[in-house]
Order: structure tokens, then sequence, then C-alpha cells
């Protein structure tokens, strides 16, 4: 008996000794600090070349996004954003926090927008819509394109619907996302310089036409 009441109460010291919880501490601490994570990409890095070249998306999606996540995990620790979903970060922040939530938020979209086997025209409501806006997805393009290349410096350009489904573009500079006005992005084209250097140098407009050929439109349906 004496052997088993010693045995109980040395289990119980490994249990609850200071050194087990601060490690249980940590691995809580680890535990909020990987809240956001890079999204897996639907494709291979290689998969979308020539329209975009492996080494930018392993850069731009690799360091760049990776970049944007790591420090909106560190920005949030201990404010009243610590356990917000993403889309409410971006509606109610401001300064670092909100450009990084931005920039996070906005990159799911992008790269989870793509497919090597995309291209074509979106279909059923989306194209509806598109239609009555616009009056043909050429015209919607044409637009859309023209909208991008007008972004002065570094930002987004936008395919977004309000809450009656109705479609617009927005311009928005830097790390801003249409959901802060209201409205829910469908499709957004990345205009920072890093996101077509390396495959087009500064020639922009051809960027934006070429992104056409990859656009997976199921997604941007299911968004719809």
């Amino acid at each position: 008996m004496k052997k088993i009441l010693f045995t109980c109460i040395m289990l119980s010291g490994l249990i609850f000794s200071p050194v087990n919880a601060q490690n249980i501490n940590n691995n809580n601490q680890k535990t909020r600090t990987m809240k956001f994570e890079l999204p897996k990409l639907p494709y291979a890095t290689n998969a979308l070349e020539p329209v975009i070249g492996q080494q930018t998306i392993e850069l731009h999606y690799g360091k760049h996004l990776q970049t944007y996540i790591t420090n909106l995990n560190n920005l949030i620790q201990g404010t009243k954003f610590e356990n917000a979903d993403l889309e409410t970060i971006v509606k109610e922040s401001d300064g670092a926090i909100f450009n990084n939530a931005g920039q996070t938020l906005n990159h799911n979209i992008y790269f989870l927008s793509f497919s090597p086997n995309g291209g074509g025209e979106p279909k059923g409501k989306l194209a509806e819509a598109i239609n009555a806006e616009w009056g043909s997805f050429e015209n919607f393009k044409k637009e859309f394109v023209t909208a991008g290349t007008g972004v002065f410096g570094s930002g987004w350009v936008w395919l977004a619907k309000d809450n009656a489904g109705k479609l617009q573009i927005t311009k928005e500079p830097n790390a801003g996302n249409p959901i802060t006005k209201g409205l829910t992005p469908l499709l957004g084209f990345d205009v920072w310089e890093h996101a077509y250097y390396l495959d087009y140098q500064n020639r922009r407009a051809d960027h934006l036409a070429e992104l056409w050929k990859i656009i997976d439109w199921n997604a941007v349906e299911a968004r719809y």
C-alpha cells in the first residue's frame, strides 16, 4: 500500500509540476500565435505558367503572404482581435493590424481564385448579374482591367456584390478590401508590383489581361 501511495504522489508531481505547467502555457501561447495559417494551394507552384511564373508564386505566396500572416498573428495577441475571425478584424481594425489582416484576406481570395484549368466565362446567376450590369462579359473584363490599370501605386481591383446581389467594380489602395464598405468580395486582382514584376516588368495591363486565362469561375461563383 505504501509503495502504491508513493507512486501516485510521484505521478501527481510530474503531472502538476511547475515545469509541466509552464510547458502547457508555452504550448497554448504557440497555438494562439498560429491562429491564422497559410492556405494550401489547390495547384502546384508551377501550374499557372506562363500566366504567373513559378518564382512569382513562390515569392508572392510563400514569402509575402506568409509574412502578412505571421505579422497578423503577432499583432493581435493581447488585443480584442485575438479570438476574432479574419473578416471581423478587417472590418473593425486599423493601422498595422488592418494592413496585415487586409492583405491576408486579400491574398487568400486571390490565390484561391486560380486554376490551371481555369478561364472561359462564368455561368449561372453570376453570369446573369454581370450581363445585367455591363451588358456582356467582354465589357465587364474591359472595365475591370481599366480599373485595375488605373489604381495609383499599390492596391487591388475587385468584383464585389452588395446584399441584393448587385455587382460593382471597386478600386482599393494598399490592403483595401470591399468588405469594409459592406460588400462581399468575389474576385480580386493584385496590382502591387510584386504580383507581376518578375513576369511582366512594368506592364500591369498585360498582366491583368492574362489573368482571365486562369480564373477558377467555380470558386468565384461559389462566393456569389
